[in-house]
C-alpha cells in the first residue's frame, strides 16, 4: 500500500477541552501505525484544512469545527474518502444523536428535545422528571456549562434560560439514570473494545463523573455492551468512537453519550493498531 497518501487533520484545541494532549497523542499514534504499513500520512491543522491546503483524496480526521465538518461532507459528496465521516461527526451533536439512537432502538435515556426559550417546568413535572441533564442540542460540548446536571424542573428552567442567553437555541433534556457510569472506546469492524469506570480512574473532562460517583460493580453482559456500542457506531456512521453508558441495578445498559474519535487515553497503545487496521480496510473497500 506504499502508493497511498492520506491527509491527517488534527482537532483544533478549542474542541479538545482538557484533552488537547491526549487527542493529539492518539492521532499521532494512529499515524505512526499507518506509516509502519507503508502509507504516507501528511498532517494538517483544521485551519489549514479550511484554508484549502488539503488536496489528498483520503482524509483521516478528528475535526469538530462546523466549517470543517461541512467541508468534509462536501468532499465526501465529491468522492473523497473521509474517516470519520463528516456526516457521522455531525450525527454526534446532541439533538441529532438523540433522534438517531432513539429512532434506531438503541438503549438511551428518556429524553425531551426543547427550544431554550420554552417553558418546560410543567412538562418535566408531568413526565415525572426530577433529576436530569441538560445538554446543548446544536453542537459538541466545548465548555463545562454545555452539559448541566439539574435536581428539579425549576432548576432545569433556569439553566435553559442561561442557554438561551448564551445564544444556544435548542437543548436535549435526558432523565438522570442511577447506576454505574462506564466509559467505553471502540473501533468499528474490529474486535477492539475497552471499558472502565472513569470515577475510580480519575478520568474526567468536566467533573460530571462525580454525580454518579463510585461504581457499585454491578454485573452486566460485556458482549451486550459491545454490541450496543457497535450498533450505535453503525447508525451514527462513526467508525472510531467512544462514549459513556450507565449500567442499571438490574444490569441493563443505556448509552448516555457517544463521541466521534475520542482520546482513547487509558488504552491508546492498544487502540492505535486497530484504528489503523480499520482505516486500511475502509480504504480497500473504497477502492473496489
Amino acid at each position: 500500500m506504499a502508493e497511498i497518501t492520506i491527509a491527517g487533520i488534527m482537532r483544533a484545541g478549542a474542541y479538545s477541552p482538557n484533552h488537547i494532549g491526549n487527542d493529539a497523542a492518539i492521532f499521532n499514534a494512529t499515524a505512526d501505525q499507518l506509516r509502519k504499513r507503508g502509507i504516507i500520512v501528511n498532517i494538517y491543522s483544521e485551519d489549514q484544512f479550511i484554508a484549502g491546503e488539503v488536496k489528498e483524496r483520503i482524509i483521516v480526521n478528528m475535526c469538530r469545527e462546523m466549517k470543517s465538518i461541512h467541508l468534509l461532507q462536501k468532499l465526501e459528496d465529491e468522492g473523497v474518502l473521509v474517516i470519520n465521516s463528516g456526516y457521522g461527526i455531525e450525527n454526534c451533536t446532541r439533538e441529532r444523536m438523540t433522534r438517531i439512537l432513539v429512532g434506531s432502538n438503541i438503549p438511551y435515556p428518556e429524553s425531551l428535545i426543547v427550544d431554550t426559550d420554552e417553558a418546560v417546568a410543567g412538562k418535566l413535572k408531568k413526565a415525572g422528571y426530577t433529576q436530569c441533564w441538560i445538554k446543548r442540542g446544536d453542537f459538541h460540548a466545548m465548555h463545562k456549562e454545555d452539559v448541566s446536571y439539574v435536581r428539579h424542573p425549576e432548576e432545569a428552567q433556569e439553566v435553559l434560560q442561561e442557554y438561551f442567553l448564551r445564544g444556544i437555541k435548542r437543548a436535549v433534556i435526558n432523565r438522570h439514570l442511577v447506576g454505574d457510569l462506564i466509559k467505553f472506546y471502540g473501533v468499528q469492524g474490529t474486535p477492539f473494545f475497552y471499558w472502565f469506570y472513569p470515577f475510580e480512574a480519575g478520568h474526567s473532562k468536566y467533573g460530571h463523573e462525580a454525580i454518579n460517583g463510585k461504581s457499585q460493580g454491578i454485573e452486566f453482559d460485556k458482549s451486550r455492551m459491545m454490541a450496543i456500542c457497535q450498533a450505535a457506531s453503525e447508525v451514527l456512521d462513526v467508525k472510531v468512537y467512544g462514549g459513556d453508558c450507565i449500567v442499571n441495578a438490574d444490569g441493563s445498559i443505556r448509552i448516555i453519550d457517544f463521541n466521534d474519535w475520542p482520546s482513547f487515553a487509558p488504552c491508546r497503545q492498544e487502540a492505535a493498531p486497530h484504528i489503523a487496521k480499520c482505516i486500511i480496510n475502509t480504504i480497500k473497500e473504497h477502492q473496489k
